[in-house]
């Protein structure tokens, strides 16, 4: 089977990652990088590891297990500054990996991170590349799952203000995404997952003294969702609700912060953003592409390798390790 893996921005962290992550492919998968080759020689330069790899110009010419490069060659030096430049080949990169990722070439993909800023003045329209992934496999439903062995979290509202979260905060919407939690968990992972719904409230409202999100909103969600035979709960103290946590715990937060601050202080160097709702496996380190450590070899691989195992692990959930389809 075969699994992309995308460069990301060549002035960040995504190179040296990538060869460190090299360290641990496995003999059964095709690991598919679209990159710059120029790069990744200045990359094993830096980290003292050297990279095998065959270079190909599509993946159909790829019919055996082993690592492969995509060379794209946009750049005139192999390292460039955060510029306008590294933004726009970090999506030539994503560009060339989500074809044939949506054409089912590739049947995962491990996108390294891009710079939003450096992107966005390169011409990508896109909130981040979980959103170009959807527009590009035409997928109307869709979140991040932060995802670790520890915890897992999806959040209702992703990146706005604190002070229009409450407006999100709805029976349907709470739905909908819990819909999609159970659906996508247990295609990935053969199991039903567990949701708890937290509270949006301090004590989750404390019947109604701190805010009636829970009780008009929150709590008939979750009782409607509970005769229909889900295995929800809520809605929790958000204070209390990580304490206690299960194999196939996924917790819905209200809010950004809410969520990503017990995920990041327990999983932080090993979170992995997985996204929920594509017609293929999408992962990604929980992090950005740290200029400020970038070509100093000290890029710590964990979240990379956690993201990279949860690709391995879920497409052989599907088949063996024999196919390469």
């Amino acid at each position: 089977m075969k699994i992309g893996i995308t460069l990301g921005d060549p002035a960040g962290v995504g190179p040296e990652l990538i060869l460190k992550l090299s360290r641990h492919f496995k003999k059964d998968f095709a690991y598919v990088i679209y990159g710059e080759e120029k790069t990744l020689i200045e990359a094993q330069k830096l980290t003292g590891i050297k990279l095998s790899y065959k270079k190909v110009e599509s993946v159909k010419e790829i019919n055996e297990s082993g690592v492969y490069l995509v060379d794209l060659n946009l750049l005139k030096f192999p390292v460039p500054e955060p510029s306008v430049v590294s933004g726009r080949v970090a999506v030539a990169y994503l560009a060339r990996a989500t074809a044939d990722t949506v054409s089912g070439s590739i049947r995962g993909i491990l996108t390294m991170p891009i710079n939003k800023f450096w992107a966005k003045r390169a011409g990508f329209d896109f909130p981040g590349q979980t959103e170009y992934l959807a527009r590009a496999s035409n997928t109307k439903e869709f979140a991040m799952m932060m995802y670790s062995e520890e915890i897992k979290v999806v959040l209702l509202t992703t990146h706005m203000p604190l002070k229009d979260v409450h407006r999100f905060v709805k029976k349907e919407s709470i739905k909908e995404k819990v819909y999609l939690i159970n659906r996508e968990y247990k295609k990935l992972f053969k199991r039903e997952p567990f949701v708890k719904v937290l509270g949006l409230n301090p004590h989750a409202g404390e019947e109604g003294e701190f805010g009636r999100e829970e009780i008009e909103e929150i709590k008939p969600a979750v009782e409607e969702l509970k005769e229909e035979g889900l295995r929800v709960e809520g809605p929790l103290v958000p204070d209390t609700a990580f304490i206690n946590r299960g194999k196939d715990d996924v917790f819905l937060a209200m809010y950004h912060d809410q969520g990503l601050i017990p995920f990041k202080l327990l999983a932080f160097h090993k979170g992995v953003n997985l996204t929920l709702g594509l017609p293929f496996v999408r992962t990604s380190p929980d992090h950005g592409t740290a200029y400020d450590i970038a070509w100093k070899n000290n890029a710590d691989v964990g979240a990379s390798l956690e993201a990279l195992r949860v690709i391995e692990k879920v497409l052989s959930y599907e088949e063996g390790h024999n196919n390469l389809g």
